[in-house]
C-alpha cells in the first residue's frame, strides 16, 4: 500500500495550482470581474458632461482652476500612468496623452500586448500624474477608471490628435508608424475617466 503523507498532498496541490489550465481560469475570472466592474461603473455614470471636482493637493500651496487645468493639460508634458498588476503592485509608465476638456477624459495609446493593457483588463482602477518640474512647479494628478478600445473609428482620431500635439505633424516617421499600427489594430486606446483632479501651483504661493 502506498501511503500519502502531508508532503505528497502538498506537492499535488502545488502542481495543481501551477497548472496552466487553472492559471488561465483564474485570469479569465479576474478579467470577467473587471468587465463587470466597468459595466456597473458605466451604468452608474450618466453619459453626460460632468462637472470635474478640483481639489488642492498641497495645503498652503495654491491650486488650479478648471480653466487653468484645461490649459495645463494641453501642454506637451508626459502623463505618468500607474496601473495595478496581478500581485497588487503599481506599474508606472510615462506616456504621451490627449486631454478632451469637453468630457474631462484622458487618452493614451499603446500596443495591445503591453503589460498596462493586461493590468487594465484585470483592474480598471488607475492613477495618473502630469507635472511640470520647472519652477514654479505645478501639476495635476488623480485617480480614475480606465477602459480599452480597439475600435479604429474611435482610436484613429485620438491617435492623430496625440501625434499632432507632440510632433506638430502626421508626416513624422514616428507618427506614420504608430498610425499604421493603430490602423492594423496593433495599437489600442486607453480611455481614462478621472474621478477628480488634485492640483498644485507654486506660482500662487
Amino acid at each position: 500500500m502506498v501511503k500519502s503523507g502531508p508532503r505528497t498532498i502538498l506537492t499535488a496541490r502545488t502542481r495543481l495550482f501551477r497548472s496552466p489550465f487553472l492559471l488561465q481560469r483564474v485570469r479569465n475570472k479576474r478579467q470577467q470581474e473587471a468587465k463587470d466592474r466597468q459595466t456597473l461603473y458605466q451604468k452608474l455614470t450618466p453619459n453626460r458632461q460632468k462637472r470635474m471636482k478640483i481639489i488642492n493637493a498641497m495645503p498652503g500651496i495654491g491650486a488650479m482652476t478648471k480653466d487653468e487645468v484645461d490649459r495645463f493639460l494641453e501642454s506637451k508634458l508626459n502623463i505618468q500612468l500607474a496601473t495595478i498588476d496581478e500581485m497588487g503592485d503599481p506599474n508606472i509608465q510615462p506616456l504621451w496623452f490627449y486631454y478632451d476638456k469637453g468630457d474631462n477624459k484622458l487618452y493614451v495609446m499603446t500596443r495591445k500586448t503591453t503589460k498596462k493593457v493586461q493590468n487594465v483588463r484585470n483592474n480598471p482602477n488607475v492613477y495618473f500624474s502630469i507635472d511640470d518640474e520647472n519652477f514654479p512647479y505645478k501639476g495635476v494628478k488623480g485617480k480614475g477608471t480606465a477602459t480599452i478600445s480597439g475600435d479604429t473609428s474611435k482610436v484613429m482620431p485620438i491617435v492623430e490628435k496625440i501625434h499632432l500635439k507632440y510632433l506638430g505633424t502626421l508626416d513624422h516617421p514616428i507618427a506614420k508608424g504608430n498610425i499604421e499600427a493603430a490602423r492594423s489594430r496593433h495599437e489600442v486606446l486607453i480611455e481614462i475617466d478621472p474621478r477628480f483632479f488634485s492640483t498644485w501651483d507654486f506660482g500662487k504661493m
